[in-house]
């Protein structure tokens, strides 16, 4: 067998395509779309490298058009999850084992099906099932999957290579194991590349997984999962499991041999995972890692100084972009005085250009919701908001979904810092606005630290340096990723790692080396070349 110290290829960001009308990669993705959306797909559980049928099935529809189906999936018994974790926990001899350069080789492949013949399929499938317009889904099925599959091929190598000093005498290395167990991978609907990268980061580092996607994402995970299967991820590594999320969770966490979760999705449900783990802590053969990101309540601040055409359009775009179903997007805005004019007319007039559509219609900027439970959610906000006294809606306010979930962008300026809009997080179009007074920077910056619990993503916005030099400090625990003069949306692997605190997560930043040190625990090694044959020091001399 070959020995040699591998270089991977360098990690580059994936170019997003533009998709502009006549070019050949809109032309593609249109033709996977009808091809699909006029197909019936079944998806069935994976286990040890078999599709598994439980005949417990529940069918997918485009949000955007409810009342078609685009297929079904099977759901999980209990025996089923019991399988999954007993079959991680027999491919994880091999695979553990496996050197890293064929781990590595494994995913980069995986980025170069996703690049290239996969690119059109899993595009138009987070279209479909997901409601994202091309664009989002471009620059997250396609550009922000790649990047997460390349930069974590580069970030393990650079940890591999990290090793304490030695001696002559002594030789000191360090082993990054994976952990001793399996891991459980929880992921959201909304980023079809954290379904992926989830469970492939913890898989990267020599761990098995069992996955559970979510319901409103099993469309996009099917595709995963193929291109998973022909990238050549051994069977039992990964395995993919769905149906009542409380029945899977119970047993997974039951298992002695749990050893992590690597979490995307609500607050509350991250809590009360946490809670359970504690629970069963001395079954466990040991301290699981606990990796989460979950909600955020995001803002955009204003000083006096700033651009307000520049604030209108990171409104809209940190507000709008997927509907605002991002842990990051925009939520509440708060706009100094004397620009707020400026700014309210600008983003009303932007807005008036918005269409809102299917997904299959490439001019359309806003689809629907993800499901009827967000709708009503939305709806319930929007109206109270029309009845209250202290907000009123300046843009938007309108919601159907005869046809698909659709919500209008929705803007509402409230004269209270504290309504509720301000501080609930509503994962949707809906972005409330509080106007401050000029002389109240300082003030404000501290009602924008103290408003909310979460603690993901923020912008502030300023052409005074001293202004913002203050906000960045006052706001230094208010936002684990920080935008100056940007919206708080679109981080990009490799650039702007990813995470927050407080109750947005543990803020072990994906699309970094940070995240991937969570699925490993080193073994130190010391060998020394000559042993001493005497106990006795000097000293004792």
């Amino acid at each position: 067998m070959g020995k040699g110290f591998f270089e991977v290829p360098i990690a580059v960001n994936e170019p997003v395509k533009d998709y502009a009308p006549g070019s050949p990669e809109r032309a593609a993705v249109s033709a996977a779309y009808i091809k699909m959306y006029n197909s019936k797909v079944e998806v069935p559980l994976y286990i040890n490298g078999k599709n598994v049928k439980t005949g417990d099935t529940a069918t997918m529809s485009p949000p955007h058009d409810h009342k078609h189906i685009l297929g079904t999936y099977h759901r999980a018994d209990k025996k089923n999850i019991k399988d999954a974790i007993s079959t991680a926990l027999d491919a994880r001899k091999n695979w553990a084992e496996m050197p890293w350069e064929q781990r590595a080789a494994i995913f980069l492949r995986a980025a170069e099906l996703i690049a290239g013949p996969y690119r059109a399929k899993i595009n138009a499938a987070t279209m479909l099932g997901q409601s994202k317009n091309i664009y989002q889904a471009e620059i997250d099925a396609s550009c922000e999957l790649i990047d997460f599959l390349r930069f974590n091929v580069q970030y393990m190598t650079e940890i591999y290579a990290e090793q304490p000093e030695s001696t002559s005498s002594t030789w000191n290395r360090l082993e990054y194991r994976p952990l001793e167990g399996f891991v459980y991978a929880i992921t959201p609907f909304n980023f079809t590349a954290i379904a992926a990268n989830l469970p492939a980061s913890a898989a990267l580092m020599g761990n098995v997984v069992v996955w559970k996607p979510s319901d409103s994402q099993m469309y996009s995970a099917k595709i995963i999962l193929d291109i998973f299967k022909e990238a050549g991820v051994p069977a039992g590594v990964i395995n993919m499991v769905m149906g009542d999320p409380v029945m899977i969770t119970d047993t997974v966490l039951a298992s002695p041999d749990f050893s992590g979760i690597h979490f995307t999705g609500s607050t509350h449900v991250f809590k009360d995972i946490w809670q359970k783990i504690g629970t069963n802590i001395h079954n466990y053969k040991t301290y699981p890692r606990i990796v989460g990101e979950t909600g955020g309540k995001d803002f955009i601040v204003a000083h006096k100084s700033s651009n307000p055409k520049q604030v209108a359009t990171a409104m809209i775009r940190g507000a709008f972009e997927f509907q605002g179903q991002k842990c990051s997007a925009a939520s509440r805005c708060y706009i100094s005085k004397s620009i707020w004019k400026a700014v309210e007319k600008e983003l009303i007039a932007e807005m008036a250009t918005l269409k809102m559509g299917s997904p299959e219609d490439m001019s359309n900027f806003i689809t629907a919701v993800i499901h009827e439970g967000s709708f009503d959610k939305l709806a319930k906000f929007i109206d109270k908001a029309k009845k209250d006294k202290k907000a009123k809606i300046i843009a938007g306010g309108k919601y159907d979904k005869s046809e698909g979930y659709f919500i209008e962008p929705t803007v509402i300026v409230t004269e209270d810092p504290k309504y509720t809009t301000m501080c609930t997080e509503l994962f949707g179009p809906v972005l409330t606005v509080y106007v401050f007074e000029d002389k109240d920077w300082l003030k404000t910056l501290t009602l924008v630290d103290e408003t909310s619990e979460y603690a993901l993503t923020g912008a502030v916005f300023s052409e005074d340096r001293y202004a913002l030099e203050v906000a960045i400090k006052a706001l230094q625990n208010a936002a684990g990723n920080f935008y100056v003069n940007d919206k708080p949306t679109g981080a990009v692997v490799g650039q702007q790692p990813f995470g927050g605190a407080r109750a947005s997560g543990t803020n072990d930043k994906a699309g970094s080396k940070l995240n991937l040190y969570r699925w490993i625990s080193p073994r130190m090694i010391k060998e020394t070349f000559v042993t001493p044959t005497d106990y006795r020091y000097p000293f004792l001399g």
